[in-house]
């Protein structure tokens, strides 16, 4: 298996991962969905943590040697983006949605310098809107983004399409095509079901579930 393969196997070993689509999930968005990820999860089982985290330093160390801060994103990605940090021996801030409502009222935590360098660190991009959201509060901070890196990625065009216009250079350690197609092989979903939970991501506003 290549690392993506593995990423994705390590994901459905521990049910960050759980695919129904038979019975699908209701997103917050009304969206119906074959898939539900909650890579926090991953996180209470240390040698799998172990693996995804250095997976996820290779790619900035290789694809971003320039990167001089990693910035996480609230709240699943601040874990995540800590301990890359943390093993890459860089500095470390954190983006909530929103200002705090007291206090500094700081919409970013930690310390940082205009102009640095910085790589922002999802644990999952769905449509890509709030990941781009917080580029641009890094940005109006005047730090360079130079690009993103998640656990999983759904890939819906509409991401996809929102990525290329920004011009972000983003990875992910695996994705939704590489993982149904593995729990397909570990029969986890049937194989007449595959065509029905690739049309999800290529649809998913529209799609209501398997037939």
């Amino acid at each position: 298996m290549n690392d993506a393969s593995v990423v994705a196997d390590k994901l459905l070993q521990v049910n960050a991962v759980k695919l129904s689509p038979a019975s699908p999930f209701t997103w917050a968005s009304g969206w119906k969905s074959p898939i539900y990820c909650d890579n926090r999860k991953v996180l209470s089982f240390p040698y799998i943590r172990d693996y995804i985290k250095s997976e996820m330093c290779n790619v900035i160390f290789e694809r971003f040697p320039q990167a001089e801060l990693l910035a996480g994103v609230a709240t699943a990605g601040i874990a995540w983006g800590a301990m890359a940090a943390d093993q890459l021996k860089l500095p470390y801030i954190y983006v909530r949605p929103k200002p705090k409502e007291h206090g500094l009222g700081n919409q970013v935590e930690g310390y940082y310098e205009k102009g640095q360098k910085v790589v922002v660190v999802e644990d999952l991009v769905s449509t890509g809107k709030s990941s781009l959201q917080v580029v641009d509060v890094l940005k109006e901070l005047e730090l360079e983004v130079v690009g993103m890196v998640s656990i999983f990625t759904y890939g819906f065009p509409v991401a996809t399409e929102m990525f290329e216009k920004s011009s972000l250079q983003y990875y992910s350690l695996t994705d939704y095509p590489t993982l149904i197609e593995l729990a397909v092989k570990k029969g986890i979903v049937a194989p007449d079901q595959l065509d029905v939970m690739m049309n999800w991501r290529d649809s998913p506003s529209t799609w209501s579930g398997a037939k």
